[in-house]
């Protein structure tokens, strides 16, 4: 999805937001936000490209001022504490579950949200977690389509987003391997650090390297999304071979649903945050997005 107007002030909150996370310089603030607003597109001058990217510009500013590659790791550190906390009570959830399949996709998704929820404690998490799913469910006849896709697939190729995040990654990944023995699952995180995104440092802190191969998308560049160009030719050859692809988040959707492709095996899991995510998949604000392109 290209660039909307509703993404300018949308990015431009998280710039100084996240900016404000990390320093308190108000020198520092100005220089960063300044640079910032000679972005293009954050002008109003240019539509055509996807709001990952103008993050990644967005990015490499905030590298540069901040004098850091990794300037939000802590943060991350943060996010997985925060959700290995919870892991025990969200496991006996799965187990007392009459569907587990159907409630790790309703959690993964639901992970999409953490990033909004990480001055909260895992309590308040979990609360939040919980009332979620009581009042907004995937719609049933979306999760048929994607459990009868896993169930013909040999190959998963699952792209990760946030930290925190990732652990409910973790959780789903375990229940489609419960479901199906043989099935093969590849998780790909960012090579490089951008906001919160998992990185292979964030995947190997929740042990997800245990339990499935996990993959950097070999992007050189601070990207919260995945252009397929970009990526490794050991991530282009499985996005080639594999019979299902995973995206999780907004960032990966952006990007991905750009690369028409990919429609014929692609589910996109994302909650809707913003207008044109309503818009694009008819949902209400922040409703759990389960979207399956599918070609036969």
């Amino acid at each position: 999805m290209l660039m909307k107007p509703d993404c300018i002030p949308c990015i431009l909150r998280m710039s100084i937001s996240s900016i404000r996370m990390l320093t308190s310089d108000e020198k520092i603030i100005k220089e960063f936000f300044c640079k910032i607003l000679e972005i293009p597109s954050l002008q109003g001058l240019c539509w055509d490209i996807t709001s990952s990217e103008v993050i990644e510009l967005v990015m490499e500013k905030m590298m540069d001022v901040m004098g850091d590659p990794d300037p939000f790791y802590s943060l991350k550190v943060q996010q997985n504490k925060r959700i290995s906390d919870l892991e025990t009570r969200l496991v006996n959830l799965l187990k007392e579950a009459p569907d587990p399949l159907y409630l790790a996709t309703q959690l993964a998704t639901l992970g999409n949200a953490i990033d909004l929820m990480i001055s909260d404690t895992p309590l308040d998490i979990e609360t939040a977690i919980r009332e979620s799913l009581q009042e907004t469910r995937i719609p049933e006849d979306k999760f048929l389509a994607f459990r009868n896709k896993l169930d013909e697939s040999e190959l998963v190729l699952y792209f990760g987003d946030n930290s925190g995040e990732i652990i409910l990654d973790r959780l789903l990944i375990e229940t489609m391997k419960e479901c199906r023995k043989d099935l093969e699952i590849v998780f790909v995180v960012r090579s490089l650090p951008t906001l919160n995104d998992a990185t292979l440092t964030e995947a190997k802190m929740v042990g997800l390297d245990k339990i499935t191969p996990v993959l950097e998308n070999g992007i050189n560049g601070p990207l919260p999304g995945t252009i397929t160009a970009r990526c490794s030719r050991e991530v282009k050859d499985l996005l080639q071979r594999a019979d299902l692809i995973i995206s999780k988040g907004g960032g990966n959707f952006d990007t991905l649903e750009e690369e028409k492709y990919l429609h014929r095996n692609t589910t996109f899991l994302l909650l809707s945050k913003c207008i044109p995510y309503c818009n694009y998949f008819h949902t209400e604000l922040h409703e759990p997005i389960l979207a399956n392109f599918f070609q036969k």
